[in-house]
Formats: structure tokens, C-alpha cells, sequence
């Protein structure tokens, strides 16, 4: 038996590095998927890798207030109801002094990152209350604990969602909802690669990142790392963890840079 049968899963960011992983983890622990994102053919992509009978795409901007809804009218019509949700969607903006930030940039960043995860609570938490419960996992990052140069709109954003977690950790307890947020450390994804290539740090060698350098493990995380931590927070060897803040960093939160 796998960890997740009989359960259903909504995956936002489906198509990134963070969110193929999982989505591709619980499916071979019995999960049914939808996953959501922008990029379709990338979607299809990994519903093609889990196969249709357990996984479905919808593609949606989930700063949108009805298409958040649709997505999670989606689930329910599909597989008949959801019990977990990765609200996983993020983006990194662009790397610029608070002075030279653009705005529409920093509005940008704040509405994906953090209106996407207020909307996506917002309409999943009534639909996993009628299963009974289940559990809501929030991507922030160790952005969402400490600061960086040039990185305000990124830093705030994650910041916000560990507020929106305990909240919402706190409204969803009597219904048997857990929220908990995972806070990855830099992982080997296209926005670590994004964010070398705006800092001007080589990308090409994987055995020289100076960013991984400055870990204690001295190398990025797998998408796959983070992915089952979040397994273990969506499914009931979790249980009794709600309103936390979980980090998978290689160490780098426990002490300074």
C-alpha cells in the first residue's frame, strides 16, 4: 500500500522542478494528481511521465480569483474531491537594489507568491473539510527566515506566506486540516540557474556553484529532497504536525552565511 492511496492531491507550480517531483512521489505512493501551472505542454509533459488514469493538468494563473476556483472545481470533478493541496507556485523576480526595484515587478512577484497561496487557501480549504480533513503544504524557502541583497520582493513574499500558513494552520484545525510551510534551502531548478545567471555566477559546471559553496552541505537540494518532505506532510506520518515551518536547506539556517 502506498502512502497516499485513495487520496487527491493539488499541485500548483506543477510544471517546475519542485512540483514534477512531487507530483511524480505521490503518484507512486498512490496519490491522484491535478497539477496546475501556466505551461501547459510542460504539464502534459508530467502527467504523461505519471500516466492519465492518476494525474490531469488544468492550466490556470493562480492570482486569478476564478481560475483558482477552477482549478479546484477541476479536482473535485475529476477525481472527487481533494485532500491535499501544494500550493507551490512561485517565482523569483528580478535581482535589484530596494531602490531600483521596479514596481511592477515587486507587484508581479507578490501576487504570485503570495495572492496565489491566499486564494489558493481560500477555496481548497472548504473542499478538504467535506473529505474530513486533510493537509495544505505552503512552498516558502529560507528567503522566508533571513534576508538577501536584491532580493525584496522575493524575501517579503516568502516571509508572508509562513504568516498565511499559521493563520490558516490556526482557521483549519477544527475541520482536521493541517498547513504547514517547507523552506528550501537553494535547489538545483531552473530558478537557482535563474538567479546565478542575474547574479552573474557560472551556471555550466554543476561541481562549482558558489552559491552551493556557501551551504554546510556544500551543494544545492534535489527537487526530489524537498519532495519528500512534503510527502511526509501530506500524508498521515505527518499527523500531528500543523502550523510549522519545516526547512530542507543543507544546513544553511543554522547559523550564519
Amino acid at each position: 500500500m502506498g502512502k497516499l492511496d485513495g487520496k487527491v492531491a493539488i499541485i500548483t507550480g506543477g510544471s517546475g522542478g519542485i512540483g514534477s517531483a512531487a507530483a511524480k512521489l505521490f503518484a507512486a505512493e498512490g496519490g491522484r494528481i491535478i497539477l496546475v501551472d501556466l505551461d501547459g505542454d510542460a504539464l502534459q509533459g508530467t502527467v504523461a511521465a505519471i500516466g492519465a488514469e492518476q494525474a490531469a493538468a488544468v492550466v490556470a494563473d493562480v492570482t486569478d480569483d476564478e481560475q483558482t476556483q477552477a482549478y479546484v472545481v477541476a479536482a473535485v470533478e475529476k477525481f472527487g474531491g481533494v485532500d491535499i493541496a501544494l500550493l507551490n507556485a512561485g517565482i523569483e523576480g528580478t535581482i535589484q537594489p530596494i531602490t531600483d526595484y521596479p514596481v511592477e515587478m515587486f507587484d508581479k512577484v507578490i501576487a504570485v507568491n503570495v495572492r496565489g497561496v491566499f486564494l489558493g487557501l481560500k477555496y481548497v480549504m472548504p473542499v478538504i473539510s467535506r473529505r474530513g480533513g486533510g493537509s495544505i503544504v505552503i512552498t516558502s524557502s529560507t528567503a522566508g527566515i533571513r534576508g538577501t541583497n536584491g532580493m525584496s520582493a522575493y524575501i517579503t513574499s516568502k516571509h508572508a506566506v509562513i504568516g498565511l500558513m499559521r493563520t490558516a494552520a490556526l482557521e483549519g484545525a477544527e475541520s482536521n486540516i493541517r498547513v504547514n510551510t517547507v523552506n528550501p534551502a537553494p535547489i538545483d531548478t531552473r530558478m537557482m540557474a535563474s538567479i546565478e545567471e542575474q547574479r552573474g555566477l557560472p551556471t555550466g559546471d554543476r561541481s562549482n556553484r558558489p552559491m552551493a559553496q556557501r551551504l554546510p552541505l556544500q551543494r544545492y537540494g534535489e527537487p526530489e529532497e524537498v519532495a519528500r518532505l512534503m510527502l511526509f506532510l501530506g500524508s498521515e506520518d505527518g499527523s500531528f504536525c500543523t502550523g510549522g515551518v519545516y526547512m530542507v536547506d543543507g544546513g544553511v539556517s543554522a547559523g550564519p552565511v
